[in-house]
């Protein structure tokens, strides 16, 4: 039974990246380079970030109640600052390589800032998911029984649900981010920033799993919607994508901006 737990919860958690991955990405190098590269900006946010919640534990000691609670709430609003930081230093980073590109090969066409930013937001989300549920998952193998306390027994399975949206958040979160930065538009980043903080401050309230996965989804198909039609995406293609009368695909046929 463990062993169904953790197969089914992974492929909850990790499936759909994993599928994003092997049908969009793997098939190109330079795609790998760039995820791989963001999944490593989105470590460097982590490291940075728990350097802060280290002094932040060691200035505020043992002290029990309220201290603690403030220290926590400033621990996620400062990883989410920093995290968003990081986006925004790899979305300077990639605009540097994808010019140098442009200069080393003029006859060759460089990758769009839209296909980088869906790169990115994967990197980032896939790293993101297996940082905050890995030691969840190998838990569910046991030994124990989840709930046999009184606590919920869906417990893996809500986790698992969890990572997913934060995963594909964190790509559209990098749609929109992206995008932002292209022209300039500071409510767009801000309400990535916001979105963030809020979907963050949510897993305060996990034992109510049915309102901080409802909201989370919510958020979710908000951002998905946004993140879209930024992309280039249309209701003529989504319809024409739905009826498999679309040769085009979205993410293979972007052109330079």
């Amino acid at each position: 039974m463990t062993a169904a737990v953790f197969l089914g919860c992974a492929c909850i958690a990790f499936g759909p990246a994993l599928a994003l991955y092997i049908f969009t990405i793997a098939t190109e190098p330079l795609r790998i380079i760039f995820l791989i590269v963001g999944a490593f900006f989105w470590l460097l946010s982590l490291l940075l970030s728990s350097l802060v919640w280290f002094v932040a534990r060691s200035i505020a000691g043992d002290n029990d109640g309220p201290v603690q609670k403030y220290l926590l709430i400033f621990g996620v609003l400062v990883s989410v600052l920093i995290q968003e930081m990081f986006r925004f230093a790899y979305y300077r980073l990639l605009k540097k390589a994808n010019e140098g590109l442009k200069i080393m090969n003029p006859d060759e066409e460089a990758p769009s800032m839209r296909l980088l930013a869906y790169v990115s937001g994967l990197g980032f989300g896939i790293m993101s998911g297996v940082f905050s549920f890995v030691n969840t998952l190998s838990d569910s193998l046991g030994p124990g029984t989840v709930g046999i306390h009184g606590d919920s027994p869906h417990f893996f399975l809500n986790s698992a649900f969890m990572t997913l949206v934060i995963i594909l958040l964190h790509v559209f979160w990098g749609i929109v981010f992206f995008d932002g930065c292209e022209r300039n538009n500071r409510y767009a980043l801000l309400v990535v920033l916001l979105t963030h903080l809020l979907v963050s401050a949510l897993t305060f309230i996990s034992p109510h799993y049915g309102i901080s996965l409802l909201s989370a989804y919510t958020i979710m198909v908000f951002m998905g919607v946004w993140a879209f039609f930024v992309a280039g995406g249309s209701c003529r293609s989504l319809k024409l994508c739905l009826l498999c009368q679309d040769k085009d695909f979205l993410l293979f046929n972007q052109h330079s901006r």
